[in-house]
């Protein structure tokens, strides 16, 4: 197993959470502790569930989990944006890192179903 420090999805959800941390600093204060807030934490709760599936043998619910949260992420980004908390350049930016994500899940998770296959 490799240590998650080392695995693309982890350094790129890292990534992730490191621009998000960016972007929604300079929200207006009704939106920098609600809406920023709840972005970064499920950010943070991405890396989290990474580092869980890595370790864990019964990994296919946690990595449903991770491409759910990247969807809820997608969403919140977007509102972001539709209320010009966050500029285009901004946003597209993030959303390449969590379509990343999701094709990177998505190939952990084929990969998975292949080695309980064997």
């Amino acid at each position: 197993m490799a240590h998650y420090k080392h695995l693309p999805i982890y350094k790129t959800t890292y990534e992730l959470l490191a621009l998000v941390t960016r972007k929604t600093k300079d929200f207006p204060r009704d939106f920098k502790y609600s809406l920023g807030d709840k972005i970064r934490g499920e950010c943070i709760d991405l890396v989290v569930s990474i580092y869980k599936a890595n370790s864990s043998k019964h990994r296919k619910e946690l990595l449903e989990n991770i491409l759910e949260r990247v969807q809820v992420i997608e969403l919140m980004l977007r509102l972001s944006k539709d209320l010009h908390l966050i500029n285009v350049d901004g946003f597209s930016e993030i959303v390449s890192l969590t379509d990343s994500l999701a094709r990177q899940a998505q190939g952990w998770i084929k990969h998975s179903k292949d080695l309980e296959a064997d």
